[in-house]
This record gives structure tokens, C-alpha cells and sequence, in this order.
């Protein structure tokens, strides 16, 4: 029979590695739901909804604040360049929807996004685009899938108009149409 000392001993062992087994699974766990819970609160930064529901189908997707804001902003990038120019107030309008959701002068976001305003993206990036945004849009509700469409096509509309027509009443070139009727393609 076993010294009841070392008996005793060894069962405090046993306790503290299988507390410290279940600690490191909590400190785990604890993490976790921290680090959702920080890109839960990027999503609705950027998302901009009041809907915590929407936030929730998104996390649920795995989709990212940066996925979204790269969904948000490539289509203003795209309409803004179609017809071969960047207007100063397009710059503008595309700042200030970029700034709306977050994106800061010094972030990564905003480099990327300084760069677009600089240089034509090219075809490649509209296409992973529509890749992508479709591949999202036929995962949400139908409320959902509105909202989606409102923003992005509204937004890049408000881009296309920014430059203003004659006499400066907004319109919209052929090439601009062209762009939007193709975000609306991808969003229905």
C-alpha cells in the first residue's frame, strides 16, 4: 500500500494539471470570444446597421470587416474610373463613403484605396469582385440582400453623379451607366 503522504501528493498532481488543463481551455475559450467580439464590432463599424442580426449571418459566413470594405469600395473605384478619369469630387465621394465606414488616412485600407484614386485598378480586381460579392449575396436573406444592393449601387451612383452634369446638375456618363447596370447584374 501506498505511503499516504505520496497518495496525497499525488492526487494534488492530478488536480493541478487537470485545473490547469481546464484553465488553459477557458483562457482559450476566453480568447476566442474576444477576438469575435472585436471583429463583431468592426463589422458594424463598417456595415453601418442597426440589425445585430445581419452582423451575426455575416460572422457566421466568416466574412471579414476587410472583405466587406473591399466590397464596399471597389465598386466606387470602378465607377469612378469609367470613363478613363477621376474627377476631383468622385476623389472626393469616395473618400468621404470610405471615411463613413471607418477607413482611416494611415491604415492599410486607406493606402489601398489612395492607390485606386491614383491608377485605373485593373480588370482582375472587378472581377474577383463580382466573384466574391456574388458569392456573399447568395448566401443572404432577402433583407439582407437589399440592404447589400441599396448601399453598393446607391453608393457608387452617388460617386457617378458626383462630378455633376451640365450646368451642374448631376448626371451619369454612358460608361458610368454601364458600370452600375453591371453592379446591379452581380446584386440581383
Amino acid at each position: 500500500m501506498k505511503d499516504e503522504h505520496l497518495f496525497k501528493k499525488e492526487a494534488k498532481d492530478l488536480e493541478e494539471k487537470f485545473f490547469a488543463k481546464q484553465n488553459e481551455r477557458l483562457l482559450r475559450e476566453l480568447r476566442e470570444k474576444a477576438k469575435v467580439e472585436e471583429k463583431r464590432k468592426a463589422l458594424q463599424a463598417v456595415v453601418k446597421t442597426k440589425d445585430p442580426t445581419i452582423i451575426e449571418h455575416l460572422l457566421e459566413l466568416g466574412v471579414g470587416p476587410e472583405s466587406i470594405l473591399a466590397v464596399a469600395l471597389v465598386p466606387l473605384a470602378a465607377v469612378s474610373w469609367a470613363d478613363g478619369s477621376l474627377d476631383d469630387k468622385e476623389r472626393k465621394a469616395i473618400l468621404n463613403a470610405a471615411s463613413e465606414r471607418g477607413v482611416k488616412p494611415g491604415s492599410a485600407n486607406y493606402t489601398m484605396l489612395e492607390v485606386w484614386l491614383k491608377q485605373k485598378p485593373g480588370p482582375a480586381l472587378m472581377d474577383a469582385w463580382k466573384k466574391y460579392a456574388r458569392g456573399i449575396y447568395e448566401q443572404l436573406t432577402e433583407e439582407e440582400r437589399v440592404l447589400m444592393r441599396v448601399s453598393i449601387v446607391g453608393r457608387a451612383r452617388e460617386v457617378a453623379e458626383a462630378a455633376g452634369g451640365l450646368l451642374g446638375v448631376a448626371s451619369v456618363s454612358p460608361k458610368e451607366k454601364a458600370v452600375l447596370e453591371e453592379l446591379e447584374k452581380v446584386l440581383s
